[in-house]
């Protein structure tokens, strides 16, 4: 799994999703070459590290016609981009869509995400 590298952020939400705690990070600093916007951070009741992300980072120029920023999925069985749309910038429609993406590909769509903060 290529994980996010991440120097600094500050948590902007905190979810409970049945036996997860997902948190979308913003003013992200990171080594990596792409800029973060957020990133879903997704981690199993009682453990410490993510082992699922959901990332909006900022769109390559070749995809700039489709939108501003790539929402993109990493965990342990897959690293695959999603889409690309200028929503993925802002933090309600974000954090929407990564708690729906997060539901499908973990399986836990009769889960519902609890707001914690």
């Amino acid at each position: 799994m290529q994980a996010p590298k991440i120097s600094t952020a500050i948590p902007k939400r905190r979810y409970a999703v049945g036996e997860y705690a997902a948190v979308v990070l913003g003013e992200i600093d990171s080594p990596d070459p792409m800029p973060y916007r957020f990133i879903l951070a997704v981690v199993p009741e009682g453990e410490a590290q993510p082992v699922f992300y959901v990332i909006a980072e900022k769109a390559r120029r070749a995809e700039a016609g489709l939108g501003s920023h790539k929402l993109r999925v990493v965990g342990e069985q897959i690293e695959a981009d999603v889409s690309v749309s200028d929503r993925w910038a802002d933090l309600d429609a974000f954090s929407e869509e990564a708690l729906l993406v997060m539901r499908k590909t973990l399986g836990l769509m009769d889960e519902h995400p609890f707001q914690l903060d």
